[in-house]
């Protein structure tokens, strides 16, 4: 199993995740939260294009996660899965060239060769699903768009091999920063973003020998600097910031393997 980021911020998420060999090759695109033309772009840039994906799954319906998915799907026949309070938020847009495939809370998905397993988040969406993929052997843990930890996340995320982490913000520099009230007050509530602090917190809860890569994601540009976030992943971990990777919102990350 391998997974790569076509970019991860504010101004757009999408996450690949591969598992399988010849006619068994499965792609899931986790998010889609950029314009069709962006996404093929960016796709061809690691040599994909979009009829290279299986199935992409869709956290929740705000606009740097969701994007052209629809799009996607009508053009190419993808299926979508997301939650049911994601479709309810979509249903103006839907149409019977549209496969929306329902996910729920704890309940495992297969594609192919992977298999998500979906779990609740606290965020201000209709219905936010983050998860985790498995290729039988492996697991990669996904946490983006959380305001706070549960027990439940950290359940879901225990004895991943691979983590991606929401490293959104530093709360100094948000509480710093010229945002009104009303959105730092957002973004630092329980049902916004997590702070590089929260992660690491969570980051040292899931620990374990087999850990085999970090990434810290979906850092803001104006209240988070790549340095800090890795910082406090790596002091979570013991280690130096160059174990700890950063997602980019322009770049996202390159292919990382799951042995």
């Amino acid at each position: 199993m391998r997974f790569c980021s076509l970019g991860s911020g504010s101004t757009g998420n999408a996450m690949l995740v591969e598992a399988g060999h010849g006619a068994s090759l499965t792609r899931v695109l986790i998010d889609c939260g950029f314009t069709y033309k962006e996404l093929d772009r960016r796709l061809a840039r690691i040599g994909l294009a979009p009829t290279d994906v299986s199935a992409a799954f869709i956290t929740h319906e705000h606009g740097d996660h969701i994007g052209c998915a629809l799009t996607l799907a009508r053009r190419h026949g993808v299926p979508l899965w997301t939650s049911q309070g994601t479709r309810q938020s979509l249903a103006p847009e839907l149409d019977d060239e549209i496969e929306i495939q329902l996910a729920r809370d704890g309940e495992a998905i297969a594609i192919g060769a992977l298999e998500l397993n979906p779990y609740t988040v606290p965020h201000d969406a209709r219905e936010p699903l983050q998860l985790t993929c498995s290729d039988g052997a492996r697991r990669l843990g996904v946490l983006t768009d959380a305001g706070s930890s549960t027990p439940h996340m950290l359940a879901a995320l225990a004895g991943c091999d691979a983590l991606v982490l929401e490293c959104n913000h530093d709360q100094a520099m948000l509480a710093a920063s010229r945002y009104p009230p009303s959105l730092k007050a957002r973004v630092a509530g329980r049902f916004g973003h997590l702070a590089n602090d929260l992660a690491a917190q969570i980051l040292s809860q899931c620990m374990h020998p087999r850990l085999q890569h970090v990434v810290a994601a979906h850092l803001s540009l104006q209240n988070n600097r790549p340095e800090l976030a890795a910082g406090a992943l790596a002091q979570a971990l013991g280690t130096s910031t160059q174990e700890v990777l950063v997602a980019t919102a322009h770049e996202g990350f390159a292919w990382l393997s799951v042995h």
